[in-house]
């Protein structure tokens, strides 16, 4: 009976205490009695929500302590991998101050070695001078002994200037490459250019030095450059002194096969001359240097009797050509084909064609009908002296002519 009491006022706790005791009395239980029963019944309802309410606490209380347990377990993950990111960015930057001390110990040392060579050569050895007007004339008024200490200060002072000229795609004169091209500065400001002291340094056995330094220059444009633009390459002159140098060239070999991941953006170019006088351990060299996937290129091209298959085999994939010759001079060069042709007989060997020297509207024009893919000039803009204000704009990668492109006539 009490039972079934306990589950009729846990059932109906909500009714008046009247009702409640008006139906103890129905079934013969005094008014006392009922209060008595319905006050414990609200008792024992009020306990069983008390408990229920305890194991809710105690349940969400579990459930904080496992949250925060996973949660320090998922810091100290985080911290642990905190320090392995930390280590590897040192290790990074530890491995990379080591590589740039150790190519500014190679440069020093080649430097020194090359330096050295000046004092083994004798007045006798040197050309006679050039006479020269306008702003070489400063140049040409110098002894020969003069411009040497000239070229060996400025190579011992770092007075090498890196300039850069763009090479764009036809029609749409679009920035894909840059030529790279060194200066020299005297002590006071005046640019030695590549033809004034060429003359000088070759004999002297120190264009493996300028060769040297424009190869760092290049590493670190192409580095700067890359960053944004990895469609953007660079081509880095070789002198051919400096590929039959049999102390700088395997030195030079081994600094680029620690540097293979720059092989798609830089692109050494060789004189035709420097490679008709490399031999057989010169091709050996720039095929290894072609294996390490860097791409070659020739330009001074005098004649065109070339041997493509063997200029394949090398490794070549760039041949220059100056506008007037394409233009007017491909029978004077020994042409196996007209120009409207020469383009395909490259293609059909891996080669693509470069035309340089293009300074006016016209040849544009002329070179288009002959399908040229790519031009160099000073209509797409001259040399330019690298700063650090030349570096911002290079980075955007802006085309460098504002001209609108002709297209090809019908």
């Amino acid at each position: 009976m009490a039972r079934v009491l306990i589950v009729a006022i846990y059932l109906f706790g909500a009714a008046a205490i009247g009702g409640a005791i008006g139906l103890f009395e129905g079934l013969g239980i005094g008014a006392a009695a009922g209060g008595l029963l319905f006050l414990s019944a609200l008792q024992i309802q009020s306990s069983v929500a008390a408990r229920k309410h305890r194991r809710v606490h105690a349940r969400e209380i579990g459930n904080l302590h496992r949250a925060n347990a996973a949660i320090e377990v998922a810091l100290h993950e985080t911290h642990e991998k905190m320090e392995e990111v930390t280590k590897a960015i040192e290790a990074r930057a530890d491995a990379q101050g080591r590589k740039i001390v150790a190519e500014l110990q190679v440069l020093e040392s080649l430097m020194r070695e090359f330096a050295g060579r000046i004092s083994e050569k004798s007045k006798s050895d040197m050309p006679a001078p050039v006479p020269q007007d306008g702003a070489g004339a400063y140049i040409a008024s110098l002894g020969e002994p003069e411009l040497l200490e000239t070229i060996r200060s400025s190579l011992e002072e770092n007075r090498v200037d890196l300039y850069l000229q763009p090479i764009v795609s036809l029609p749409q004169r679009k920035l894909r490459y840059y030529e790279a091209l060194s200066r020299l500065r005297a002590e006071n400001g005046r640019v030695i250019m590549p033809a004034e002291y060429i003359r000088i340094a070759a004999p002297a056995g120190l264009m493996s030095v300028v060769d040297n330094l424009l190869l760092f220059r290049c590493v670190q444009i192409v580095r700067r450059l890359t960053q944004k633009h990895r469609d953007i390459g660079v081509f880095c002159n070789i002198s051919g002194d400096t590929l039959t140098d049999a102390e700088f060239f395997p030195q030079f070999l081994d600094y680029m096969k620690h540097n293979r991941d720059l092989a798609g953006q830089i692109v050494f170019e060789f004189g035709q001359d420097a490679l008709a006088k490399a031999g057989a351990k010169g091709e050996e060299n720039l095929a290894f240097l072609s294996s390490l996937g860097f791409a070659l290129s020739m330009d001074h091209v005098d004649s065109l009797a070339l041997d493509f298959v063997r200029l394949k085999k090398i490794g070549f994939k760039h041949l220059k050509l100056r506008a007037d010759t394409l233009l007017a001079g491909m029978g004077n060069a020994r042409a196996a084909v007209g120009p409207e042709d020469f383009k395909q007989l490259l293609e059909r060997h891996g080669l693509n064609l470069i035309v340089e020297r293009v300074e006016d509207e016209k040849t544009v024009v002329q070179l288009l009908d002959y399908a040229v893919d790519y031009a160099q000039g000073y209509l797409f803009g001259e040399p330019r002296a690298v700063r650090d204000d030349t570096i911002k704009a290079l980075e955007k990668a802006e085309p460098v002519s504002p001209v609108v492109p002709f297209r090809k006539s019908a």
